[in-house]
């Protein structure tokens, strides 16, 4: 369950927010500098709701406020703070989401004035994963994450951070306020979980040099949270993983081994769901985990092309690929694909008109239009798979001692075996093997004979 505590400098407000509670969506659209939302307001409107409904908030109002000068204190000029006050009174609600960033002064002073509490869209997000971590590495960066939130915002709480302990000695001064003790445990416990973290990812690391010692290769999923991910994850290994129309229902990675034409074996890693505005404290504490697309083979990147936004959504997901260094300058190149998911819901006008698109290759990347949930279209996707992972096979004649049980047993699981025949002119009986490998292949086998 996931629960929120509050309070404010004067103890007027004070209490719970629960799973259930009743809430009031607020979207500040900041128009300063000739900026704002615009016609995306409203899909980022219903997107706010998505977020308060997937940890169980029922959302009983929604609306966007148009900010022309950003006010320090409170964000919302005094007309609109008694707006939402209204709203608020109307619909009995108890919590008021901002889908947009306070800082600690402007959270508690609307604390102060709706005389009930007050997140925001950082806070909200980092509530859902505090709630769906399933993982102890998943815990352990929530946490992190969490608490380098909650550092700065200290002040909100109740004034007992404001009282002194008592110095040491006979000339000590007042000691240190609450505040400050807590701020330092706090720090002390960050500092312990990024150790842990390290730990975690250098386990990762070892892990994935284990992966590319062997010659599976591996895809990754990636999209926009809710794009259907898990769905295709599912469809394509035959897994369980849950898979909901909800916002970041899935957080912990998870890999399973699928066939593909051409392909023995490879490993399909499903990710955590983008979104826009990602916390910057979620994207530092889960970067062990973000990391693994880095070593990827293929990038499957999962579009709702059934979304108004899905434009909008693509270029989030390219910009956090391109905080990751992939396909930057520096980074690894990667192939990518994508999978335009959900192409059962749109209207016949829109499917015809996006095969227009594909067939004219507006853009570089390869498009497979599938539905994930009814398996229109997979097949399509992995003989796609297939093609890119073998594309670039070149035969070669090899000769392999007989003795050399493990690279004649590689070379059979994982080759394309065209002809092969025993070589007994030799002190030590071999093989002369034709086979087909790709690059990354041939990588691989020499590995094993170094």
């Amino acid at each position: 369950m996931s629960t929120f505590e509050f309070g404010n400098n004067t103890g007027e407000v004070a209490g719970e927010v629960t799973r259930g509670a009743r809430a009031v969506v607020v979207l500040p659209d900041i128009k300063q500098r000739g900026g704002g939302l615009g016609v995306d307001a409203e899909a980022r409107l219903e997107e706010g709701q998505g977020l308060a409904r997937a940890i169980g908030i029922e959302v009983l109002d929604a609306f966007i406020l148009p900010i022309r000068a950003v006010r320090p204190a409170t964000l919302f000029g005094e007309g609109q703070v008694e707006r939402i006050a209204i709203a608020c009174n109307q619909s009995d609600a108890e919590l008021v989401i901002v889908d947009g960033a306070l800082s600690a002064i402007q959270q508690r002073n609307l604390e102060d004035k709706l005389k009930r509490k007050v997140i925001d869209r950082t806070g909200l997000i980092l509530e859902i994963f505090g709630e769906r971590a399933a993982t102890a590495e998943g815990r352990l960066q929530v946490e992190l994450a969490h608490l380098d939130y909650q550092a700065g915002r200290l002040v909100r709480s109740w004034t007992h951070l404001e009282r002194q302990r008592g110095g040491f000695g006979f000339l000590g001064g007042p000691g240190e306020t609450q505040i400050e003790a807590d701020r330092r445990q706090i720090r002390g416990r960050m500092a312990r979980l990024r150790k842990e973290l390290e730990q975690v990812r250098r386990t990762r690391g070892l892990h994935r040099e284990r992966r590319q010692r062997a010659p599976w290769p591996v895809i990754a999923l990636v999209g926009y949270t809710n794009a259907g991910k898990s769905t295709l994850f599912n469809r394509l290994t035959g897994a369980d993983v849950m898979a909901e129309d909800l916002l970041f229902a899935t957080l912990d990675p998870t890999m399973r081994a699928i066939r593909l034409p051409g392909v023995e074996k490879a490993i399909l890693s499903d990710t955590v769901g983008f979104i826009s505005d990602l916390p910057t404290q979620l994207v530092a504490a889960f970067r062990a985990t973000l990391e693994e697309v880095t070593a990827a083979d293929v990038i499957v990147h999962v579009r709702d092309v059934a979304n108004p936004a899905t434009a909008d959504q693509k270029a989030e997901v390219e910009q956090i690929l391109a905080d990751l260094g992939v396909n930057g300058e520096g980074g690894p190149l990667i192939p990518i694909i994508e999978a335009w998911n959900k192409w059962d819901l749109l209207s016949t006008e829109d499917q015809a008109m996006r095969r227009d698109l594909i067939a004219a290759k507006v853009s570089e990347i390869p498009v497979v239009p599938l539905s994930a949930l009814t398996g229109a279209g997979v097949d399509a996707l992995l003989d796609k798979l297939g093609e890119i992972l073998t594309g670039g096979a070149q035969t070669l004649e090899l000769t392999v001692s007989l003795s050399d049980g493990q690279r004649l047993a590689w070379l059979h699981a994982h080759g394309d075996i065209i002809e092969e025949t025993q070589v007994n002119d030799q002190d030590t009986p071999a093989m002369r093997i034709k086979v087909r490998l790709t690059p990354r292949e041939l990588g691989r086998f020499a590995s094993l004979t170094a």
